[in-house]
C-alpha cells in the first residue's frame, strides 16, 4: 500500500523527476568527460589508474654479479646497501629528482618506502595523508618501493592515471635516484670508483589495473544524482502540500467577519 502510494507520487511528479534526470545525466556525464562548446564535444577524463613497475640492480661500478672473486661478505653488504638505497630513494628530498624526470609536479608524488622481516612497515613517507585526498586520488602518483632481502635488487611499482605515465613515472624514479646520487656524490667529492651503481634491468611494464572504470563511475554517479534530485523534488513538494494544507486550517478556524444588523 506504501509502494502504490509512493509510486503515486512519483507519477504526479513526474516532469520534475524527469528533469531531475536529465540533470543527473548531464552530471555523470560531466564526471567522465570535459564538456567543450567551442568547437562543442566531449573530452574523456583520466579517471583510470595503471601500474608499471621495474627492477634495479643495485652494484658496484665493477659489478660483483660477474667477479666470482666476490665472497659472501661482500654480497650482503651489497644487498644490505640496497636496503639503505631504497630507504633514500623514498625520501623528501629525492622526490624533487624523481618529479623532475617524470615531468609531474612533486606534490602530486606518494612514496612508500621499502619494507623487509625485521621492519615491516614503512619508514618514510612524502607526506601525511588526509581523509579529503581521496578525492583527488586519481590525479596522484604513487610510488612503492620493494626491496628483496637476499639479493640487492629493488623493485619499483608506480601508479599513475594511465600506462605511459604509470611507466614513465617508474622509469624516472629510477634515473632521478642516479640524479640525487650524482649530485650527493659531487658535494661530498666521492670518486666515481666508490659510487653505488643503479642497474635498471629493462624499462618499466605496465597496464590499466580497471579499463571499465568510467562506465562504472558514469553509472553510479547517474543513480546517485538522480535519486538526490528526486528526493528534493519530494521533498519540495510535501512543503508545499503541507504549507497549503496549514494555511487552509488557519483560514477555516478565523472566526466569519460579522456583517451590519438587518435594518
Amino acid at each position: 500500500m506504501q509502494l502504490g502510494r509512493h509510486l503515486r507520487e512519483l507519477w504526479r511528479l513526474r516532469l520534475f523527476v524527469g528533469l531531475g534526470g536529465l540533470l543527473a545525466l548531464f552530471v555523470a556525464v560531466f564526471s567522465v568527460a570535459r564538456i567543450q562548446l567551442d568547437p562543442p564535444g566531449l573530452t574523456s577524463r583520466n579517471i583510470g589508474l595503471a601500474a608499471a613497475s621495474t627492477r634495479v640492480l643495485v652494484d658496484t661500478p665493477k659489478t660483483m654479479v660477474l667477479d666470482l672473486g666476490v665472497d659472501t661478505t661482500n654480497f650482503d653488504s651489497i644487498t644490505n646497501r640496497a636496503l639503505l638505497v631504497g630507504n633514500v630513494m623514498a625520501t623528501v628530498p629525492v622526490r624533487s629528482f624523481i618529479a623532475r624526470r617524470a615531468g609531474v609536479p612533486a606534490n602530486l608524488l606518494e612514496m612508500s618506502s621499502p619494507v623487509t622481516p625485521a621492519w615491516p612497515r614503512p619508514l618514510a613517507s612524502s607526506g601525511k595523508r588526509k581523509t579529503s585526498d581521496i578525492l583527488k586520488s586519481l590525479d596522484e602518483y604513487r610510488i612503492s618501493i620493494q626491496v628483496n632481502p637476499t639479493v640487492p635488487i629493488i623493485d619499483i611499482y608506480a601508479v599513475a592515471p594511465d600506462t605511459k605515465s604509470a611507466q614513465h613515472l617508474a622509469n624516472g624514479t629510477v634515473d632521478g635516484m642516479r640524479d640525487y646520487l650524482q649530485f650527493l656524490a659531487g658535494r661530498q667529492k666521492v670518486a666515481p670508483a666508490q659510487q653505488v651503481h643503479l642497474e635498471q634491468l629493462g624499462p618499466a611494464t605496465g597496464g590499466l589495473v580497471d579499463q571499465g572504470v568510467g562506465r562504472k563511475v558514469l553509472v553510479l554517479t547517474f543513480l546517485l544524482a538522480w535519486a538526490a534530485a528526486t528526493l528534493a523534488v519530494v521533498f519540495v513538494s510535501r512543503v508545499r502540500r503541507g504549507w497549503r494544507l496549514e494555511a487552509q486550517s488557519e483560514r477555516a478556524a478565523r472566526p466569519a467577519a460579522v456583517g451590519p444588523p438587518a435594518a
